[in-house]
C-alpha cells in the first residue's frame, strides 16, 4: 500500500463528519431500526476508541471535552453537485477535526459523463473544505473489473481515481484508496445488489481508512478471505438471474424515470454528537 498517511499527531481527532452518497451512508450494511451502519460509522468507533485510549486521565475525570463526536451527512443517490450544495456547507459549519469526502461515483455512472469535468468540480469542493476543517480524507473509486454492468466503466473510474490522487497531492489530503484494496475484489465484500458493499466489505474499508489515518490495527484490511466452496456454473447462472430480476432491472428503471433511491431520505446523523 502506498503511504497515504497525513502527518498529524494520533489521538488529536476528536470529531469527524462524513460527507457523500450511499457508500458513506452505509447502504448494504444493515443496522437496527432499518438504518444502515457502514464504513464511516465503523471508522468513527475506531477513532473514538483511539481518542479515549490517548486521554484516559481526562475520561476517568469525567472531562467531556474528550468525548468523540461524529456526524454522518451522507445520503444515498446524491450527485456531486448535490453533495457540495447540501452537505459541504454543513460540514464547514460543524468544523470537525476530520471530514471524509467521497463523491462523484453516481456522476460517473451517468451516460456521457466526463471524469475530467467531475474531477474539476470535486477539486473545488476539496479546496473549500481544506480551508475550513482540520483534515479532509478523500476516496478513490473501486476497481470494477469484476462487477457486472459496471466493468465497462472501469476506464472512466480509473481516470477519476487518478484525478483524486492528484487532487489529494495538491491539497495535502490523506487518500482512502479503494482501487488498491484487493480484499473488496471478492464477491463476499459486496451485498446482494452488487452495487453496495456488504457488512464485511464496509468493515474492510473502515479498517483501511483507519490505517491511512495512522491508527494502529490488529487486523489487516487486505487479509485473505477464508477458502470458499466451489460454485457450479448452474449456481452462478441462477444467482445472476436472481440479481438481474431483483436489483438490476429496478436500478435501470429508476434511472429511466429520473428517480433516486435517496428521494425523501435525509442524513441519518446531521449533528456532531457523542457516540452511544
Amino acid at each position: 500500500m502506498a503511504d497515504d498517511s497525513k502527518r498529524f499527531i494520533i489521538g488529536t481527532i476528536g470529531s469527524y463528519a462524513a460527507v457523500g452518497d450511499s457508500f458513506t451512508e452505509g447502504v448494504g450494511d444493515p443496522g437496527p431500526a432499518g438504518a444502515f451502519v457502514g464504513w464511516a460509522d465503523r471508522l468513527a468507533v475506531l477513532l473514538s476508541d483511539r481518542l479515549h485510549t490517548a486521554h484516559p486521565a481526562a475520561e476517568s475525570a469525567g472531562d467531556f471535552a474528550a468525548d468523540f463526536r461524529y456526524a454522518n451527512l451522507a445520503v444515498r443517490g446524491r450527485l456531486l453537485d448535490q453533495i457540495v450544495e447540501e452537505q459541504v456547507p454543513r460540514a464547514k459549519e460543524l468544523a470537525p477535526d476530520l471530514v471524509s469526502f467521497c463523491a462523484g461515483g453516481n456522476d460517473i455512472l451517468r451516460p456521457g459523463s466526463d471524469p475530467d469535468d467531475i474531477a474539476a468540480r470535486y477539486e473545488a469542493a476539496v479546496a473549500d473544505l481544506t480551508a475550513s476543517v482540520g483534515t479532509v480524507l478523500v476516496c478513490t473509486g473501486f476497481d470494477t473489473r469484476g462487477v457486472p454492468v459496471l466493468r465497462h466503466l472501469r476506464g472512466k473510474i480509473a481516470t477519476y481515481t487518478a484525478h483524486v490522487r492528484a487532487i489529494a497531492d495538491r491539497h495535502g489530503c490523506p487518500v482512502l484508496d479503494l482501487w488498491s484494496l484487493r480484499s473488496v475484489q471478492d464477491r463476499r465484500a459486496w451485498s446482494e445488489d452488487r452495487l453496495h458493499l456488504s457488512a464485511d466489505g464496509h468493515t474492510r474499508v473502515a479498517l483501511r481508512a483507519a490505517q491511512v489515518l495512522g491508527l494502529p490495527l490488529a487486523t489487516d484490511p487486505d487479509q485473505p478471505w477464508p477458502e470458499e466452496g466451489h460454485r457450479s456454473a448452474a449456481e452462478v447462472r441462477r444467482d445472476n438471474i436472481h440479481w438481474a430480476r431483483e436489483h438490476l432491472v429496478p436500478w435501470i428503471g429508476r434511472r429511466l424515470r429520473g428517480e433516486s433511491s435517496g428521494d425523501h431520505v435525509h442524513a441519518k446523523r446531521p449533528d456532531l454528537l457523542p457516540l452511544p
